[in-house]
């Protein structure tokens, strides 16, 4: 398998230039400052749309973890702009947390508090911290990290609530999304609150994050992982009730090795274990949604029996991650096949070729689905980017 980790990595590496120039090429926002907050399948700007702490969490994590890869000037200026921008309009300077969205030139517009926003400032902000060697950075994340434990976490059943408004009270609605479930926990916020907590730990080893960590881990070995079939459950009560039944498969082979990274960086010898033997079971799971093309389908619907037949953007690059993980683990090779055939697929269907950057994804019959956006609230270079620099990584303790 050598000459073919090599030629991945080299592609990887390709991959990640291509996707982050970019971003500098067409989201600067010259006028108004940072990034802007929408283009669309075409590459026209919407100089007006809102934008989203999220995704500007996700480009700051994003170049800032390329710089530290690569230690190209740029990718450091580029996450120094986000950083700037973060913290001038989007930290809610009197409350303590992060707002939603801002308007096109940084007022506030969505000022609750979504967990799952604070969550990924951490991650971003932790990232910026090690290649800016930011003290500013740091405490900045330690500061939203003791915030989300302050006003968020459940003492009585464990995990974190999903949103409060801007002044941390009982929000009615939940949701991330309009397409999401109004309920008090989910799978995707304890999956991004994970991965963040983690982030920050690798810059702050303190012993109280060490412990929240853990618990987050035990929380998804308890209850998050289904385990009759080591799917993910989307959303809980407060208890841990259950409260869906889709299957999100990009979630379950990114959670199939993030889950994982998080009890390595903490260093739990039991927890890995766990983990270990969980993460390959995960990965299985997952591969219920891959077609015989490589690609990953989007949902299934239990109740209805209902596959959705598109095959969006960030569960490809997910599962290049994902599977390579699970091969890593178990040494055999189909995993390492599965995670090249993500890579194929994501070549042949994904990668705008002609604009730049990956389509939100194709439908069934490989139609590119033109309506969504290239540059978005959700639609970020953080999951294609991260598969890059995972796999870089990975190949490289592999074949120095």
């Amino acid at each position: 398998m050598t000459s073919e980790l090599i030629t991945y990595r080299k592609e990887m590496y390709g991959e990640l230039e291509n996707i982050l120039a970019y971003w500098v090429k067409y989201t600067v926002d010259q006028k108004n400052g940072g990034f802007v907050g929408k283009i669309d399948y075409d590459n026209n700007v919407d100089e007006r749309a809102p934008k989203g702490s999220v995704l500007n969490s996700r480009i700051l994590w994003s170049f800032s973890a390329a710089y530290n890869l690569t230690k190209k000037a740029q990718y450091l200026q580029m996450a120094e702009r986000a950083f700037k921008y973060i913290q001038t309009y989007f930290i809610d300077k009197e409350f303590g947390g992060v707002y939603w969205t801002v308007d096109y030139k940084g007022k506030p517009l969505d000022t609750k508090n979504q967990i799952y926003a604070l969550s990924f400032a951490v991650y971003g902000l932790s990232e910026y911290s090690k290649a800016a060697n930011s003290e500013e950075a740091k405490q900045l994340a330690i500061d939203l990290y003791k915030t989300i434990v302050k006003y968020s976490h459940d003492k009585i059943y464990g995990g974190y609530i999903e949103a409060l408004t801007q002044d941390w009270k009982p929000i009615e609605d939940l949701r991330l999304s309009a397409k999401d479930a109004n309920e008090e926990k989910s799978m995707n916020t304890h999956l991004h609150v994970l991965e963040g907590f983690a982030n920050l730990y690798k810059i702050w080893p303190d012993k109280e994050l060490k412990a929240k960590i853990a618990e987050l881990i035990n929380l998804f070995l308890t209850h998050i992982i289904d385990p009759g079939t080591n799917h993910l459950i989307l959303f809980f009560g407060n208890d841990w009730s259950v409260k869906s039944n889709i299957l999100s498969y990009g979630h379950d082979i990114e959670a199939a090795w993030l889950v994982q990274e998080a009890a390595e960086i903490i260093e739990d010898e039991h927890l890995i274990a766990q983990l270990k033997e969980k993460s390959v079971k995960v990965a299985d799971a997952a591969t219920n949604g891959l077609d015989e093309d490589g690609g990953l389908w989007y949902e299934y619907d239990k109740t209805e029996s209902h596959l959705i037949y598109e095959k969006h953007w960030w569960p490809q690059a997910e599962a290049m991650v994902g599977y390579m993980n699970a091969w890593q683990i178990s040494k055999d090779n189909n995993y390492l096949n599965k995670s090249l055939s993500s890579w194929s697929f994501t070549k042949k269907y994904i990668i705008n070729k002609d604009k730049g950057e990956w389509y939100w994804g194709v439908n069934k019959d490989y139609t590119s689905m033109s309506g969504q956006d290239k540059v978005g609230l959700w639609k970020c270079p953080y999951h294609n980017s991260r598969a890059c620099l995972e796999i870089i990584q990975r190949i490289e303790k592999i074949n120095p």
